[in-house]
């Protein structure tokens, strides 16, 4: 067996104000959103995903985009590489309209998913991103790439399903791919076996990992592609989150868990976690729900600025 090897930091990017947002239920004042944006950003991440300009009959929750997406930019767009979620050309031409200045261009690996996701097939959905590569090719462009391991409609996706799009992506010019189990299903071995063979056919290309923690397997998937070489996570402060097309798919990994995990293992994040847990204690309490990552249900001084 060989020996594990993880790295001495990784870097955390911040998905809680669009992946997190976008699944809840009632709506979610504008103002409050910005609340929980500035909170969040405060707490010193080198990258968040802010919004997602996509159609508001399909995510309500994200009818505000423009406005939220325009705060962000004022305040912190010189401190913070703050991306936009984008799922077609429009909506790319409407987050660079209000600020943006890096997207991230959704995608499936699954056929399936991606017809119920961007109402597009992976074909159409590749075209429209050389277009949005050509014509905005200024900007920090990455792709996330959903169900990369499993899909709700049609199970287990195979890895040439995977590198088809991460190939197409790079020949367009794409800065970074990022790698997103959606549904929250997959494991371990499952996620080694498919990154074995990203990681062998693209070497040092820049990738990240997108957890969601369905199952409870967010840190265990975390830890093994962390000691394949992968260093770059997206999570959700408070565990929130959830794809409104891939029945059955919950809240993302929880941000704080992943800095606990990683500050046990002398694994630099550049997070205070005490401060990230204030924060997550107080989205749950702006939307009423429960605190419910792990590390929250551990007992926590947050007064004091111990836990254990």
């Amino acid at each position: 067996m060989a020996p594990l090897d993880y790295p001495e930091a990784i870097s955390v990017t911040e998905v809680c104000t669009r992946d997190g947002f976008q699944n809840h239920k009632t709506f979610i004042p504008t103002e409050v959103k910005i609340e929980i944006l500035d909170a969040l950003a405060a707490l010193g991440f080198a990258k968040m995903e802010v919004t997602s300009f996509v159609s508001p009959k399909a995510i309500p929750q994200m009818v505000d985009a423009a406005e939220v997406m325009s705060h962000f930019q004022k305040k912190w767009g010189d401190r913070i590489a703050g991306f936009a979620l984008v799922p077609n050309r429009k909506g790319a031409e409407l987050a660079i309209r209000n600020g943006a200045e890096a997207l991230v261009f959704v995608l499936s690996a699954s056929e399936e998913h991606n017809k119920a996701n961007t109402n597009r097939t992976i074909e159409e959905s590749l075209s429209e991103l050389q277009d949005i590569c050509r014509d905005f090719g200024g900007l920090e462009i990455s792709v996330g790439l959903g169900t990369s391991f499993e899909c709700p409609f049609s199970g287990t996706v195979a890895p040439e399903k995977v590198t088809r799009v991460i190939d197409a992506a790079f020949e367009y010019g794409v800065d970074h791919i990022t790698i997103s189990d959606t549904t929250g299903s997959a494991n371990p071995r499952g996620l080694e076996r498919t990154l074995e063979i990203v990681r062998s056919r693209y070497e040092s290309a820049p990738f990240a990992l997108h957890l969601h923690d369905t199952h409870g397997m967010g840190l265990a998937n975390a830890l093994t592609a962390m000691n394949m070489g992968f260093t770059t996570f997206e999570t959700a402060t408070a565990g929130m989150g959830g794809c409104p097309f891939a029945p059955g798919a919950s809240g993302n990994l929880a941000t704080e868990d992943l800095v606990n995990m990683a500050g046990r293992m002398g694994i630099d994040t550049g997070i205070d976690l005490i401060e990230l847990l204030r924060v997550s204690r107080e989205i749950a309490h702006k939307l009423a729900l429960p605190w419910k990552s792990h590390v929250a249900s551990t007992r926590i001084g947050l007064d004091e600025g111990v836990y254990c």
